[in-house]
């Protein structure tokens, strides 16, 4: 499970000309899912994004996580992330998960971010054409894959 993490001063998710979510300070979360993912990869990157200090402190230091700075979260899936770009120019997406796969894992993965955080969490719609639009606030853009712990 890969997760890229922007954190924004607002961000939002339009689907077909109408909005679907929209978050104002906070961390909008692209979420890549592939075959091999499970429900351990959910824990951990879930308690490792709320635990995240990448908001600024009373001195402007990133010293609060998301949990202390009761911001918003926005979670969008995209296969994308599992591009393997090692031959020729086309991307392939091998490594992605299957919507059979993938459906329940984002779906319990925003569930329990949602605990976690202990707020509702806004999201994309899985598959579907979306059009992001995103501030993103420092810029702070952070890579997790849950498959390179340590």
């Amino acid at each position: 499970m890969r997760v890229l993490i922007q954190r924004v001063a607002h961000a939002s998710v339009t689907i077909d000309n109408e909005l679907k979510s929209r978050i104002g300070k906070g961390l909008l979360i692209l979420l890549g899912i592939e075959e091999a993912d499970s429900k351990e990869d959910i824990e951990w990157l879930t308690t490792k994004i709320i635990h995240l200090r990448i908001f600024d402190d009373e001195q402007g230091v990133m010293n609060i996580s998301a949990l202390d700075s009761h911001t918003e979260i926005l979670v969008v899936s995209q296969f994308t992330l599992h591009a393997s770009t090692k031959k020729g120019n086309r991307p392939s997406y091998i490594k992605a998960a299957k919507p059979d796969i993938a459906i329940p894992l984002y779906e319990q993965f925003c569930q329990t971010l949602s605990e976690k955080a202990g707020k509702q969490v806004a999201t994309g719609e899985f598959g579907a054409d979306m059009q992001v639009a995103l501030v993103n606030d420092g810029p702070v853009t952070i890579w997790i894959d849950s498959k390179n712990r340590e």
